[in-house]
């Protein structure tokens, strides 16, 4: 829910559009709603612009939902589903969240698939299950992978002054994919993106990128910052 205005919008908008960013590099920003098409309008043309949020349904008596319908009449392509926020503070379910995906799916919009686990799952060694379980309902809803990347986001490591190692990032990501692997086929788990989404910052996001199953990033506070040209050209 940032920023708060118009007026900072708009600058953080002109700061991207002032930076060189290789062409390798796709660049998705999300806004809030209400600030989508101004954005869609006034960035530049090889960056996109993702809603954070949308419903299963396209339209109907669901007062302060967003439908991927109306993402799309904005010019928006991409959409971000069961962030760690989402899941926690609006208590969306697994299957709740596989249901939306599938829906943005369908309704044409590309998909960043946010799983991670808490402090206390991790903790208790349940980091493997609750992302295979939350992988399991998107799986279970979708058969067409091309529009969708997972974002893997330990949930621990978000704000709370403790920080993910490259290689404990790495070991969750290699799970991910294997699990595609074992449990959708080798051609999507060779295929699809796995963003890491833990505090990632100026000085981690070289480090991080160097992983092999670490293919971007999804960034949060340090995006609304200069360092996010850092993050952007960390992978190359």
């Amino acid at each position: 829910m940032n920023p708060t205005s118009i007026v900072e919008v708009r600058k953080l908008v002109q700061q991207l559009n002032d930076w060189e960013v290789s062409p390798e590099v796709e660049v998705v920003v999300a806004p809030p709603f209400l600030y989508l098409e101004t954005v869609r309008n006034v960035l530049r043309s090889d960056m996109n612009v993702a809603a954070q949020n949308s419903y299963l349904k396209e339209s109907g008596a669901f007062t302060g939902e967003v439908s991927p319908q109306m993402i799309k009449s904005v010019g928006a392509e991409w959409v971000i589903l069961g962030h760690s926020e989402r899941r926690e503070v609006f208590k969306e379910s697994d299957e709740f969240v596989g249901d939306k995906v599938a829906f943005a799916v369908k309704s044409g919009l590309k998909v960043i698939a946010c799983i991670g686990e808490k402090l206390a799952e991790r903790e208790a060694n349940e980091t493997t299950n609750v992302v295979f379980r939350q992988l399991k309902a998107i799986a279970d809803k979708i058969t067409n992978w091309d529009p969708v990347v997972i974002a893997y986001e330990p949930v621990w490591a978000i704000g709370t002054g403790k920080v993910a190692t490259p290689q404990q990032a790495q070991e969750v990501h290699a799970e991910i994919r294997k699990w595609l692997r074992e449990n959708v086929s080798l051609d999507v788990a060779n295929s699809t993106r796995i963003l890491y989404g833990g505090s990632v910052n100026g000085p981690n996001c070289k480090s991080l990128s160097t992983e092999p199953d670490i293919d971007g990033f999804l960034v949060g506070g340090a995006s609304l910052k200069g360092e996010f040209l850092n993050i952007i050209h960390a992978h190359l």
